[in-house]
Parts: structure tokens; sequence; C-alpha cells
């Protein structure tokens, strides 16, 4: 049975800047979270996500080692940080603001996913 999450569920992030761009690394918890998201976090659905705040092109990078997902973020910083009039001109908070989309994943593959404390 599917159910919708949060993204921070079964991942964390870290993000920055490069000029006008910013990189998005989303770090699943476990190996089953890391295989959900390679089927479900496309470069597609992060450009739709952050469409509003004027992001031209998305790319995303397999880590497969790290079990992780960069995502490139085109023009989302608008001139970048010493030109951008947005209160996060460096990008720190997107990889935040990604972790609250919302996604439709199984009770089990949620519960497999989840960060062991």
């Amino acid at each position: 049975m599917n159910q919708v999450a949060r993204l921070r569920d079964i991942a964390y992030a870290r993000s920055g800047d490069k000029g006008s761009a910013a990189n998005i690394g989303v770090i699943a918890y476990t190996e089953k979270g890391f295989q959900f998201l390679l089927d479900y976090l496309s470069a597609e659905k992060v450009d739709h996500y952050f469409k509003s705040m004027g992001v031209t092109q998305t790319v995303r990078y397999e880590l497969p080692n790290l079990q992780a997902l960069n995502f490139v973020l085109s023009n989302i910083l608008v001139g970048g940080g010493s030109r951008s009039l947005r209160i996060d001109a460096q990008g720190k908070a997107l990889g935040q603001i990604l972790l609250e989309m919302p996604i439709e994943i199984s009770s089990d593959i949620l519960n497999a996913s989840k960060r062991i404390t």
C-alpha cells in the first residue's frame, strides 16, 4: 500500500552554490532508500519542484558508492551570491527545501528506508 511521506524520511541533503547554479546532494539512509531514489527522484521531478524559483535546467548525477544523487540546478541563484537578491543567495537552504518534497512510497519501502537510530 502506498502512502505519502517526505523525502526527509528516507534521506538527508547538502547543498551549495557555484555562481548562479546550485547543487543539492541527496543521500539515502539505506541501500533500499537509494534504490527508491534512483527510480523516483528524476531530474525532471526536481526541476519541476524548483521551477517557481527560476531554475532553467536540472541535471542529475548518480553516486552509488555514496548512496547519493547530486542535482545541479542552473540559474536558480539569479546571478550568484554577490548579485542575487534572494535571502539564501548561496543556496545553502535548497537541500532542506527539497527534503520537504512529498513522495509516494510503499509502506514496506518506507520502513526499510528510514534512518536507523
